[in-house]
């Protein structure tokens, strides 16, 4: 990773396209216009380089392992093999990759095995991975993704759950029957992202109008805006200043 004061860095952001080769050059991602942030020459790995494909080799270290077998053996080698296609270990926290028709199945083992217990979901979000690295943009990709945290209080442990979902079938299970924290972060993550959790007592907007058009978190969401008038001077809105990724 290069610094803001990596001249070299800026010099080749100029006038080169936001991201390419699994790159994000400044900022934003902004192209075409400079980026004021004074980040022009950072250079991070694409987060969707992350998303991809990669996934860790067992051992992972830790208790992961511990959690790892405890889960194979609360469902079963067949069903977790489907159910996992993908884990991730980074940063010192563990990801699983679920399949959507067996994340039922996972959680309510999470929850109620003697060796899990994860007891508390503390959190439900969602994340669209348009256009950040990985494969390119196309109809039947899994941009959007469910992410779920969990804690176990008894073993003092933390685990994400993801699961991901395409624009044109953003249907997940509810698991508002398993954790009722959820309710209200599935709302939510419905809300800003239109990702439909199957089986929810009450799926409506929480922060939104109930007619309101779009996912205001979702990429391709436009940023809108009202020119402002200041000191003579008026200043166009967000969406029409310059090029954000």
């Amino acid at each position: 990773m290069t610094g803001p004061g990596d001249r070299s860095g800026a010099d080749a952001s100029r006038g080169a396209s936001a991201g390419g080769g699994g790159f994000r050059k400044g900022a934003f991602g902004v192209s075409g216009s400079g980026d004021t942030s004074g980040f022009g020459g950072l250079v991070r790995v694409e987060p969707g380089g992350a998303v991809a494909l990669h996934s860790t080799d067992r051992p992972y270290g830790g208790w992961f392992d511990e959690v790892t077998d405890a889960l194979i053996d609360a469902v079963g080698a067949a069903t977790y093999a489907a159910a996992v296609p993908r884990v991730l270990v980074d940063r010192g926290e563990i990801t699983y990759f679920v399949a959507r028709e067996h994340l039922l199945t996972l959680v309510q083992a999470l929850r109620d095995d003697d060796a899990l217990r994860f007891e508390l979901c503390s959190s439900v979000s969602g994340v669209d991975y348009l256009d950040s690295g990985g494969p390119a943009a196309s109809d039947g990709r899994p941009r959007l993704h469910v992410v779920y945290h969990l804690t176990s209080m008894t073993y003092r442990r933390r685990i994400r759950l993801e699961v991901a979902v395409t624009v044109e079938d953003p249907h997940v299970p509810s698991v508002s029957s398993v954790y009722p924290t959820a309710d209200w972060h599935e709302r939510e993550t419905h809300d800003m992202f239109g990702i439909v959790f199957d089986g929810h007592p009450a799926l409506t907007r929480i922060l939104m109008p109930d007619d309101w058009d779009g996912f205001p978190q979702r990429k391709d969401y436009p940023l809108g805006g009202v020119p402002v008038e200041y000191h003579d001077a008026t200043i166009p809105p967000p969406d029409t200043r310059r090029s954000y990724r």
